[in-house]
């Protein structure tokens, strides 16, 4: 089955065909590790992790190579630095152990590769060396900037007028620019910058800019033509278009050939910002809500569109996920050998559409709950499958029906009070823990070898 991506630089839906199906290649831009991940920044690694798995389902789990970069130095990684009084190193370190740690919670599959900006500033600086050559790129007062107007389709990826680029451009670099829409390349290090965040170079000390680690971490690790590149929807301009100019200008060749972004995360129909209070840390919600439930929130809409985080959608979530999971619970039978089924194949084949492939997933626990037993070890197994590919499904339902430990706990204690009331013959008190976790959906099962609970 053909998969369907829809190509930000062609702004068409297209049919994937790698350049060589033996090593599919995905480069998807990583975190700056210097804070908490807040849940909008979750959004990439979970979509691009379902396309992950869809392709290694394709192509093969070993003919799959796929890249997610971690930036270990820039502004807010020394502030942090400065601030603390720790060395960079290790907030880089902390953050980068947390955020991987989230990551995993939300299921997703580890990048084949994690390059660190500051294991690359020799590739980096070698890609400048040959802009400065080519005369695409010239040093300023405070560095090294390309220049925009060398490159005759820059803006290809955004379609942003010229007014609309000069405007937007990040300002990296105050003097010494031949153009308004120029950019870093490499920065000549400030008075009272860390020894460790500084770099010899053939234009003095100093750093990279921001936009070519991901030019010359791609290279190093899939080489100088991806078959995706991929990140967030505020990454188009100017990250991306800064990416190709580099890249491209460089080589002589494309950056990549297909280009993905997601929607923006909002948080209760309200941009999600410091200002207003509303950003929400990865690391926070998973004291709150298992990381399946964040991963099914977040695929809830389509990876494209906008979405809009709330209570509401996490309870919802929940209540998906625990339908599933007593659904795969009632089939107390082993599972067959086989793969997805078809509509949910087919549904994210087109352009990651996860709410179809969800709804494909919900319709086959709506058979299964209505099968014969002798039908169970297929269902199950499609069941099984469809959620590996959409990284759903992966506890182990019984596991998943006790809840969390801090609850099983609770519930546990409850179902003890219960046993000893009725040893004390005091059947109201039994009769009364009873009821209160009945309304709970706790359903109490007495046996020869004691009493034991489940959700139902």
């Amino acid at each position: 089955m053909d998969i369907r991506l829809h190509n930000t630089l062609t702004r068409e839906k297209e049919t994937f065909s790698p350049q060589n199906p033996q090593r599919v290649t995905m480069y998807v831009c990583g975190p700056t590790v210097w804070s908490y991940a807040h849940i909008g920044n979750a959004r990439p690694p979970v979509a691009f992790d379902v396309l992950f798995r869809l392709l290694r389902a394709r192509y093969g789990a070993n003919h799959v190579v796929y890249a997610a970069n971690i930036t270990d130095v820039d502004d807010k990684i020394i502030g942090a630095a400065a601030e603390t009084g720790k060395p960079i190193a290790e907030i880089t370190a902390l953050y980068e152990r947390i955020y991987r740690e989230d990551m995993s919670a939300l299921g997703v599959i580890e990048p084949t590769f994690r390059p660190h900006a500051t294991e690359h500033v020799a590739g980096m600086i070698e890609i400048i060396e040959t802009l400065v050559e080519k005369g695409h790129a010239y040093e300023g007062q405070n560095g090294v900037l390309f220049h925009v107007p060398s490159m005759t389709d820059y803006g290809k990826l955004s379609g942003r007028t010229r007014d609309d680029m000069v405007a937007g451009a990040r300002v990296e670099i105050d003097g010494g620019k031949r153009d308004p829409a120029d950019f870093a390349l490499w920065k000549a290090a400030k008075p009272g910058e860390p020894p460790e965040a500084r770099w010899p170079s053939p234009w003095g000390e100093g750093r990279p800019g921001w936009h070519i680690e991901c030019s010359a971490m791609a290279k190093a690790v899939l080489g100088e033509t991806l078959d995706i590149h991929a990140g967030g929807l505020d990454l188009i301009f100017p990250h991306h278009e800064n990416e190709i100019a580099q890249s491209e200008c460089a080589h002589g060749k494309p950056m990549a050939n297909y280009w993905l972004h997601n929607g923006f995360l909002s948080m209760d129909s309200e941009k999600m910002s410091k200002s207003l209070g509303n950003v929400k840390l990865v690391h926070d919600l998973l004291k709150e809500w298992d990381g399946e439930t964040l991963r099914l929130a977040l695929m809830s809409g389509h990876y494209r569109q906008p979405l809009d985080f709330t209570a509401s959608l996490l309870t919802q979530s929940k209540a998906t996920l625990d339908r599933l999971y007593n659904a795969l619970r009632r089939m107390d039978v082993e599972a067959d050998e086989v793969g997805a089924p078809q509509g949910v194949v087919a549904a994210l084949s087109d352009d990651l559409n996860t709410p179809l492939a969800l709804a494909e997933l919900s319709a086959l626990a709506t058979e299964a709950n209505k099968a014969e037993p002798f039908e169970w070890p297929r269902l199950k197994g499609q069941m099984l499958a469809a959620g590996a590919l959409l990284g759903l499904l992966q506890r182990d339902p019984e596991d998943w029906a006790r809840g969390d430990a801090s609850e099983a706990e609770r519930i546990d204690a409850l179902v003890a009070g219960r046993v000893a009331a009725r040893k004390a013959k005091d059947f109201a008190e039994a009769d009364r823990i009873r009821k209160e976790l009945a309304a709970e959906g706790i359903e109490i099962m007495d046996g020869p070898e004691g009493s034991t609970w489940r959700r139902v």
